[in-house]
């Protein structure tokens, strides 16, 4: 199939797209690297009068490196992070989880703006952020808004993003130097996207401890005191004092019923704090 026919735009400032996207009297998409709103445009699933393109924005693509955080513009690529191309501030971890997405024609064009918005719960970046402390801003007409990256999806391709918005940077803090992290994603093959994830990091300068489940039906699962289920992680091996019980009970209580979907995701969860401490 191919999508109905749109308008379509190009602004070069931020101004221009929200005075775009404003418009109430006309369905309007925004596109930044189109790896998930071209494929509904073509199944027809999204029939916008207007698609705003904001490639062309160059504060979009902007990296700001400032003494406790790096700001990434919105249409930063998955590429940028795996190349390198944005400060590794996380010890590695954006760099390798971006290297985990997909297939690299996809890594060109996507963007962490884009995936953040789109809110797949299966997608990687709002796990990993999550896990990091990761906030974003959005803009509108009259203000900004700043909302940590676990508030800002509400649920299952659904973000807090108002009429009239627009997220325009995400916030990374740095990693202190004894920080350690651990990421893992379970698929049947590469490049799918997840059927669960685990995060987990342990950040003792910033006195962070927290782990991440994500890949559920909703938003992921947030454990802002990981201690619930390691302990107080001043052990060698924290992994080890992994409390499976724990976080089985967890998922049972967001609603994950079936007993194979709560095993694949306290695997995951394991898995990925395991790596944090590896042997």
């Amino acid at each position: 199939m191919k999508p109905v026919n749109f308008d379509y735009a190009r602004p070069k400032d931020i101004a221009g797209a929200i005075s775009l996207i404003s418009d109430q009297g006309r369905s309007v998409k925004i596109m930044a690297g189109g790896q998930s709103l071209g494929p509904m445009l073509n199944m027809r699933l999204v029939q916008p009068d207007l698609v705003v393109d904001i490639t062309g924005i160059s504060e979009l693509k902007a990296v700001n490196d400032h003494s406790e955080n790096v700001v990434v513009g919105a249409c930063v690529t998955h590429a940028d992070f795996e190349d390198l191309r944005v400060p590794d501030v996380t010890h590695g971890a954006l760099a390798s989880v971006a290297n985990g997405i997909a297939y690299r024609a996809v890594r060109n064009r996507g963007t962490i703006g884009g995936s953040l918005t789109h809110a797949d719960p299966s997608a990687d970046w709002i796990s990993i952020l999550s896990t990091i402390g990761a906030s974003v801003t959005v803009a509108g007409a009259s203000a900004t808004r700043t909302i940590s990256v676990e508030d800002y999806m509400l649920g299952a391709l659904e973000a807090d993003l108002r009429p009239g918005e627009i997220l325009v940077s995400v916030s990374i803090p740095k990693l202190g130097k004894g920080a350690r992290w651990g990421y893992y994603k379970s698929c049947r093959k590469t490049g799918e996207f997840a059927h669960a994830i685990g995060a987990f990091l342990h950040d003792p300068d910033r006195g962070v401890s927290r782990a991440v489940i994500g890949a559920t039906e909703s938003k992921p699962i947030v454990v802002a005191q990981a201690s619930t289920f390691i302990g107080d992680g001043r052990g060698s091996a924290p992994g080890k004092a992994f409390d499976a019980g724990a976080v089985a009970q967890l998922l049972e209580a967001s609603g994950m019923i079936d007993q194979i979907d709560r095993q694949t995701h306290i695997v995951a969860l394991r898995r990925a704090i395991e790596r944090a401490y590896p042997a």
